[in-house]
């Protein structure tokens, strides 16, 4: 078996997701904790985009509350430049991303108001017009918090998105934030997936009727 072969048998599925937001309201700390359990007070800003990696069992958890299936995942993580200078690059990555991780700093209330932009570029530039989104309210470790709670939760009501309180620094919620993203991925997926399997199946179905049609024809000739 190549080694090509052998990458492709490791998982089920390649995952897309896409960290957006302003600079410094905390993506890459976000990532590295997810993904290293690690996390620096430094800050470092990103550069155009970068990447993280994780390999995960995911279990759906269909929308009738029935079982999916276990699925190996491979999670690429891409972390954007929150810099203007930097949007024409980072909205070329929007389209093949399958799920979005929105992050403001409740510490910096202009970049709450950004997220109606934010919003707005995946709207323009994503795969659907109402992509799968998760909204991060970061740095929830810090006391000097300018974004109220309440203020919060009717954003995300208005944009129909769930939305956690999240910390990189003490890893709070970082990794339910990203296994609801994934779940809701998982589901789009499935039930597309299910969807093509009956499309493929009611298709036979014509073929054979057709075909009995064609007989039957036939035989009365």
């Amino acid at each position: 078996m190549t080694s090509a072969n052998t990458n492709i048998a490791e998982y089920d599925y390649l995952i897309k997701f896409l960290a957006l937001g302003d600079s410094g309201v905390g993506k890459t700390s976000i990532l590295y904790q997810y993904t290293d359990g690690q996390f620096t007070g430094k800050f470092t800003s990103t550069v155009g985009i970068d990447f993280r990696e994780k390999r995960i069992i995911h279990k759906t958890s269909m929308p009738d509350g029935s079982p999916g299936r276990s699925q190996r995942v491979h999670l690429q993580l891409w972390d954007t430049a929150g810099q203007e200078r930097y949007r024409s690059l980072t909205t070329a990555f929007f389209r093949d991303a399958m799920g979005f991780l929105l992050v403001f700093d409740i510490t910096n209330e202009q970049s709450f108001v950004n997220l109606r932009n934010w919003i707005t570029q995946l709207q323009t530039h994503a795969y659907c017009e109402s992509p799968d989104i998760v909204l991060c309210a970061n740095k929830v470790d810090l006391e000097n918090q300018k974004v109220k709670d309440e203020e919060i939760k009717k954003f995300a009501e208005t944009f129909n998105m769930p939305y956690f309180m999240t910390s990189a620094a003490t890893g709070q919620n970082i990794s339910k934030a990203i296994e609801c993203l994934l779940q809701k991925v998982m589901v789009r997926i499935e039930v597309a997936v299910d969807k093509q399997h009956v499309a493929q199946q009611a298709k036979g179905q014509v073929h054979l009727n057709a075909s009995a049609g064609d007989e039957k024809g036939g035989c009365a000739c």
